[in-house]
């Protein structure tokens, strides 16, 4: 299987993004085609000791910022990092395309350079996070502000398939996120994706708050892409001031740092269930193919842990599943 990388997209790219391309080849057995400047890549790669084995490198010179229009990727950047990558995966050159960079940029290029699943009406942005049960997915996570409720549905409906077919949930639990639990709760658009999804067929369990969604009382939280987005930075936000938090706590004075040390594996093993490097990155779904949102902060393990996990979608064929529920 041939993974496509953008070595440019990112906060730590280059050298992060190399080196997580090496360890999953090494890890998960799959060959990279890494896009951006060849000679900052091998520079790179030889100032740092990392070898390029099992990987091509397409040489392109421009990249997509974080301060770029989203448009400018098939439009004045066709020829960047994340442009090519694109590109490779409309020729067939790669099985799936992964980026850290700009997640506006990156939702616009699977929705005009890749086309959408036929049906589908918009592809979402659909990350894997942390739950007190194991993990969840949240859907759409910011591509889509302005929703109707049959695009809830076809998230509902992607969500599912992904969650049993990549991440081996039976017959998962879809929750509508709402304010309240009651089917009358929420503004008009929730109120008739409630009653959608309640014939869908789908595993719904009804309105889920916001409280109970780091709980895990489902599988997929379903809503629009603003709602999401704030759940989403909301999510992140409280994890990351909580962490701080427990950290200073066991390493201020010493009854902490002796509570720290009797401790240390069980906070080991709670830091790494709520670490998004776990899941290594967001899938866009309803791109026709695999396009795949690593955090922009991702640092080695985090694309290694995201390409595993465009390995498993690939050999999942998950898209086709989606196709063929759709007919």
């Amino acid at each position: 299987m041939k993974i496509i990388v953008d070595a440019f997209g990112g906060d730590n790219a280059p050298l992060e993004i190399i080196k997580g391309c090496a360890e999953a080849v090494a890890e998960h057995g799959v060959e990279i085609i890494l896009t951006g400047k060849e000679s900052v890549i091998r520079k790179t790669a030889e100032e740092n000791s990392i070898s390029l084995d099992k990987m091509e490198i397409e040489d392109c010179d421009e990249v997509v910022t974080m301060h770029d229009s989203a448009e400018s990727v098939v439009k004045t950047k066709k020829d960047s990092s994340m442009g090519v990558g694109f590109r490779l995966l409309n020729e067939g050159r790669g099985d799936a395309f992964i980026s850290a960079g700009n997640s506006g940029a990156l939702c616009v290029g699977a929705t005009l350079a890749v086309k959408r699943i036929k049906g589908i009406k918009r592809p979402a942005f659909a990350p894997v996070i942390p739950s007190a049960t194991g993990c969840l997915m949240l859907i759409d996570g910011g591509a889509n502000v302005d929703c109707r409720p049959e695009m809830l549905r076809q998230f509902a409906l992607m969500a599912s398939i992904y969650m049993q077919k990549v991440m081996k949930v039976d017959n998962p639990k879809v929750g509508l996120a709402n304010v309240g639990t009651e089917d009358h709760k929420g503004t008009e658009l929730y109120r008739e994706t409630y009653a959608i999804l309640k014939e869908s067929g789908l595993n719904f369990i009804g309105n889920v708050e916001g409280r109970d969604i780091p709980k895990g009382v489902c599988d997929v939280v379903v809503c629009d892409g603003f709602t999401g987005n704030m759940i989403l930075k909301t999510y992140e936000g409280v994890a990351s001031v909580l962490m701080n938090e427990i950290k200073t706590m066991f390493t201020s004075g010493v009854k902490g740092k002796m509570a720290a040390a009797l401790l240390l594996k069980n906070l080991k093993d709670m830091k790494a269930r709520f670490d998004y490097n776990t899941y290594g990155g967001a899938p866009i779904l309803g791109s026709s193919k695999p396009v795949f949102k690593a955090h922009g902060d991702s640092k080695a393990r985090t694309i290694k842990n995201a390409i595993g996990l465009c390995k498993d979608y690939v050999e999942a064929k998950a898209i086709e599943e989606i196709s063929s529920s759709l007919k």
